[in-house]
């Protein structure tokens, strides 16, 4: 029997405690690395490389929020919604649902235009 190295993966990623706390704590709302490492009492930069990860598995997803002053940063939302695995006639089958909708609350068309707006009028 031959396992997905995909499969593998996503399971090591998920046994990670700190991928977990950040998962758990960006379903709730969008935070950025610095809220993350502060709620999660962890490092920025364990935060930045379990982001990395995620990301990688399209667990999470990042927005940029532009800042009246030019201090734009990055918020993390988390995509997925539930995991499941199942074995069958000696066969793992794993299953990812992530969110249909954006996970950013009121993202939409007219919010790009207005954050393309006030980062213009800030140059």
């Amino acid at each position: 029997m031959s396992e997905d190295p995909a499969l593998g993966e996503l399971l090591d990623l998920l046994s990670d405690e700190y991928a977990r706390d950040i998962l758990a704590a960006v379903s709730e709302k969008p935070m950025s690395a610095k809220q993350l490492a502060t709620q999660c009492d962890m490092s920025e930069p364990t935060v930045y490389r379990r982001i990395r990860l995620l990301r990688e598995h399209d667990l999470v997803e990042e927005q940029t929020k532009i800042e009246t002053g030019g201090n734009d940063y990055n918020v993390y939302a988390a995509t997925l919604s539930g995991f499941s695995m199942r074995l069958e006639d000696g066969t793992f089958d794993a299953t990812v649902e992530r969110r249909s909708a954006p996970a950013f609350p009121g993202q939409n068309e007219a919010d790009t235009a207005d954050r393309f707006k006030k980062m213009w009028e800030n140059l």
